[in-house]
């Protein structure tokens, strides 16, 4: 897993899951601690999550939430897509472009 970025758009690449989810969750809050106004996650470069990556993004969205900013995830990968509806957390996050749910295949 990788972060680049700044606090104001950070890209995330890689595996998010149990065994990169401690360091992700340093590096995020980090970010959304240090800066103002919304926080970008670029997903484009991620090849997957697990329940511990998608709780880490969660939280971020809740503490960006308490320091009054937005958490907006940006090229989320279609399978991922698949997890956010399923989870209904689509409902909940930002994304940018919103989510074609119609468009999504069926699993």
């Amino acid at each position: 897993m990788h972060i680049r970025g700044d606090h104001v758009e950070l890209v995330v690449g890689g595996r998010l899951d149990v065994r990169s989810a401690a360091d992700a969750r340093t590096a995020l809050h980090t970010a959304v601690d240090d800066g103002v106004g919304d926080l970008v996650l670029d997903l484009s470069e991620l090849d997957s999550w697990d329940a511990t990556g998608l709780g880490v993004i969660m939280g971020v969205h809740r503490r960006a939430g308490r320091c009054g900013r937005r958490l907006v995830l940006r090229g989320v990968p279609p399978q991922m897509q698949r997890l956010l509806v399923a989870t209904r957390l689509h409902r909940i996050l930002a994304i940018e472009g919103g989510i074609g749910v119609e468009s999504l295949p069926r699993v």
